[in-house]
């Protein structure tokens, strides 16, 4: 993973937000009136987040970053449908964003739900079926369950991505795009690239 961060500029800039995240020496780029104005003009997004709904876990604060600087897809256990799939390809073949980082992270309540198997009301069942894969792939795995769970999922959704993006799969053959599995921590703050 060293070699994708050194090799990526735009990777590179998310750590280092990240980094300055957990340091607490934030520098909250691009919020100004000026930026709100540039923008009108149109967006420019450096990366993709598909991330999780959790409040806890919003990406721009963890990543330092300012208005237009991310493209975020926000949904509980960071599972992939249709429309998830759709606003992502939107970004990528019509905003021109190169990178996509799909980030679980610690204490998920979508996967501790999976992992509990609760019987859950209304739509909920419908996000604890996306994550009964992962759960298979790990429940027999030592450790932490949920933990295992949530690293499972962000690799699946990855290696989703990758084939169900319209052109993706050659776009990721070529080098043109990016797609990365990433875990956070809500204890420490930090990012933690996964390896595929």
């Amino acid at each position: 993973m060293k070699d994708i961060v050194a090799n990526n500029k735009h990777l590179r800039k998310l750590m280092e937000g990240n980094k300055r995240y957990v340091a607490s020496h934030l520098i909250h780029p691009d919020q100004s009136s000026e930026r709100r104005f540039e923008l009108k003009h149109g967006q420019h997004p450096f990366a993709i987040i598909l991330g999780c709904s959790d409040s806890r876990v919003p990406p721009e604060v963890i990543f330092d970053q300012g208005l237009g600087d991310l493209y975020v897809v926000r949904v509980a256990g960071n599972v992939l449908d249709q429309m998830i799939v759709a606003s992502i390809e939107y970004a990528v073949l019509h905003v021109g964003v190169s990178l996509v980082m799909v980030m679980g992270h610690s204490q998920c309540g979508a996967v501790a739900a999976t992992c509990n198997h609760e019987q859950l009301e209304g739509h909920l069942p419908s996000l604890t079926f996306a994550l009964n894969s992962a759960f298979n792939q790990a429940k027999d795995r030592p450790g932490n369950l949920v933990e295992n769970v949530t690293l499972a999922n962000v690799k699946n959704v990855t290696e989703e991505l990758k084939q169900t993006g319209a052109h993706f799969p050659e776009m990721v053959d070529e080098g043109k795009l990016t797609i990365v599995p990433a875990y956070y921590d809500i204890d420490t703050g930090k990012v933690e690239l996964l390896e595929v």
